[in-house]
């Protein structure tokens, strides 16, 4: 008798509808992802609000919303040709087309600007600029020539008559140290300040200051180092014992332990309660 031979087949599961599901899920998404990433690379949703708020911009127009005025506050130093040529704008231009953004920076680029606020008003439509200018605080003399300087030393690259007394800083580098010296003698005794007509920044290192008259006015050399301490030892002297009262024309305070002066007349002399020393160069 013949034995029936079963055949050794081993008949797997059907996968397909699993690997099907995981195809259309894979190509769904890496559709998905092109799409997103071609919508961002053309900007596609950007351009599409854009147009939609241009076109709403241009209906606005047409129901008057136009620029009327420009109302200017502020300006003194700054031309109104200078501020037209920034400007651009005319009478009946799109009032909500306006980049005041734009416009600031604009403004902000002409010398004499500090800073410029912006504002869009409606009924009527005006555009209020209100303009901040820069301050001259000093007068900088390098190679014979003469640059006004803002509180914070920096050049104002504009043109600048001078009118009135006005503190002058001499040397090379002395704008970007202005700044300091003027927080270190505040600090110290701001009624002092005024009385400052010359600063001259001896080789980029210390400051020479002459107070109360250009030419016959006392001197004061200041140390390298510890401006304000030096400073301050002047300040306090000055209070206790008036020492500006004085006939000198040079306090040197660049040794540490004592102030050298020098008298007007005759010989370098001591003063009271100080350390007697020669006039000299160190």
């Amino acid at each position: 008798m013949n034995a029936q031979l079963t055949p050794n087949i081993i008949k797997p599961e059907k996968e397909w509808p699993q690997r099907l599901l995981g195809t259309a899920i894979i190509l769904t998404t890496i559709w998905l992802l092109a799409g997103i990433i071609i919508i961002f690379r053309n900007d596609l949703i950007n351009k599409r609000l854009d147009n939609m708020l241009n076109n709403f911009y241009n209906w606005c127009g047409t129901q008057g919303l136009v620029l009327e005025d420009i109302i200017i506050d502020g300006r003194d130093r700054t031309t109104l040709q200078e501020l037209n040529e920034k400007i651009s704008l005319n009478r009946g231009d799109n009032i909500l087309k306006i980049d005041i953004h734009a416009l600031k920076q604009k403004i902000e680029e002409l010398p004499w600007i500090k800073e410029a606020n912006i504002k869009r008003s409606y009924f009527p439509h005006v555009l209020s600029i209100q303009l901040t200018e820069k301050k001259v605080h000093a007068i900088w003399q390098i190679n014979e020539k003469f640059y006004p300087l803002d509180a914070d030393g920096n050049v104002i690259n504009a043109n600048f008559e001078i009118t009135e007394p006005i503190l002058l800083i001499v040397g090379e580098g002395a704008p970007q140290n202005f700044k300091l010296l003027m927080a270190i003698l505040k600090n110290a005794g701001s009624e002092y300040i005024s009385r400052v007509k010359v600063a001259n920044f001896i080789s980029q290192r210390r400051w020479n200051l002459i107070l109360d008259d250009i030419r016959s006015g006392v001197t004061i050399k200041l140390p390298e180092e510890d401006i304000e301490g030096a400073w301050k030892k002047l300040v306090d002297l000055d209070k206790s014992k008036g020492i500006f009262k004085r006939k000198l024309t040079i306090l040197d305070l660049r040794l540490k332990d004592k102030i050298v002066v020098k008298l007007r007349k005759g010989p370098t002399g001591e003063l009271p309660n100080l350390s007697f020393g020669s006039e000299h160069n160190l």
